[in-house]
């Protein structure tokens, strides 16, 4: 009778057991992972790290720079800085010290660069030549080029020392003298996009590839609004890059087609006599294709602060929306807060399809756990959310993103 009795205890434990991991399986609790700005948002280890022994993974994304301490917090005069409207479909304050986003627009989502390319082309330039070589002009770089692309009508056979070129690149944005200076540092332009690419992931930019040196149209040729800054923070740390796109005017020598000339800046906030001088302005890069619209990068500098502006898809609004940013940027440092607090773009936000969380100091999260609402998300290798897939540490996330405890 006894062991009548056990068995039966046995068997009815297996069918509690049994129904009570199908009702699990079944029954995957999901919800919306982005907070509404009442509810808490909690960065931590992912949700096996006391199995797996991973750590909290808050500098995973490494070559992001991380706001000092002064910037986690948020004062009470840096909330009342008033947010601008940005016309522009993506856009990005960077602070140029530390790297953190003071504001974004899209910034996650991809554009064509068009000429603000020429800045990762000067600065790879400017660290693997020496400005006295001498730059010698092909057929190849000189004639492959688009119907109506700005040039300095080189031939060739025509040449110029890679200082001489360097002004040409940013001030002129003369296409082919990008590609002979690709030829030059590389051999070819492919290869240079090779180096092109290493580099921006060297910098930590996530979702950009360049295929040449000009940023002429092609469907293959993209970064965003984040990846750009981090590339323009790096350029304008290099003194020679800063000099060159801070210069107002450079003359060129003559060449077999054009006697000498001058060729001055584009960036219409850099000249005191044009009406869009912004005081403050020390450099920057114009760019514009009919596909990526206007496209501008600022560098700007006062009292202390530095701010890295930068402007994609635009339609005629580049300007207006940099002096926008730059204003708010300034006054939000003047007003002794640094935070992303201030306007929201710290944690979750969204870019196109994609899901990405910001951390407080501005940074981008990649490779990293999330937990909101007492729900696990997880950011892949770019910074997008996952969703439906296992992590690279091993764990099952559903359709919405949520880690399946």
């Amino acid at each position: 009778m006894t062991k009548k009795t056990c068995r039966l205890i046995s068997l009815i434990i297996g069918f509690s057991m049994l129904a009570s991991t199908v009702s699990y399986a079944t029954d995957i609790p999901t919800v919306s992972p982005f907070p509404g700005s009442t509810q808490e948002t909690q960065a931590a280890a992912g949700p096996g790290a006391s199995i797996s022994g991973q750590a909290d993974q808050n500098n995973a994304d490494s070559n992001k720079t991380a706001a000092d301490s002064t910037a986690a917090s948020t004062s009470t005069t840096s909330a009342t800085v008033s947010v601008p409207q940005i016309s522009s479909e993506g856009a990005v304050l960077m602070d140029a010290d530390t790297g953190a986003l003071l504001y974004s627009k899209n910034s996650e989502t991809k554009y064509y660069p068009a000429s603000i390319t020429k800045l990762m082309t000067a600065l790879l330039v400017a660290e693997r030549t020496n400005l006295s070589d001498t730059v010698t002009f092909s057929k190849a770089a000189t004639t492959n080029l688009e119907a109506g692309a700005v040039t300095l009508n080189m031939t060739e056979g025509d040449k110029l020392t890679v200082e001489q070129s360097l002004y040409g690149l940013m001030l002129k944005s003369a296409n082919e003298v990008a590609n002979g200076l690709a030829e030059h540092v590389s051999g070819s332009v492919s290869s240079f996009a090779q180096l092109m690419n290493a580099k921006a992931r060297e910098l930590g930019c996530t979702n950009t590839n360049f295929v040449n040196p000009n940023g002429l149209t092609n469907s293959n040729h993209y970064t965003t609004p984040h990846d750009m800054a981090l590339i323009a923070k790096a350029a304008f740390q290099n003194s020679v890059v800063r000099k060159v796109c801070s210069t107002l005017s450079y003359q060129i020598p003559a060449t077999k087609k054009a006697g000498a000339r001058t060729v001055t800046m584009g960036h219409k906030m850099i000249n005191s006599s044009d009406s869009r001088y912004y005081p403050g302005v020390l450099g920057g890069k114009t760019g514009f294709t009919s596909a990526a619209g206007n496209t501008l990068v600022t560098y700007a500098e006062k009292n202390g602060s530095r701010l890295i502006v930068v402007i994609m898809k635009s339609k005629s609004t580049h300007y207006d929306d940099t002096k926008a940013l730059l204003d708010y940027g300034f006054a939000l440092k003047g007003s002794g807060g640094s935070s992303v607090k201030a306007n929201a773009s710290s944690g979750w936000m969204q870019s196109g399809n994609q899901w990405y969380y910001y951390r407080e100091d501005g940074t981008k999260a990649c490779n990293y756990w999330v937990k909101t609402n007492e729900k696990w998300y997880y950011l892949g290798s770019d910074g997008a959310m996952l969703k439906d897939t296992v992590t690279p540490d091993g764990y099952r996330l559903d359709s919405a993103g949520v880690w399946i405890s």
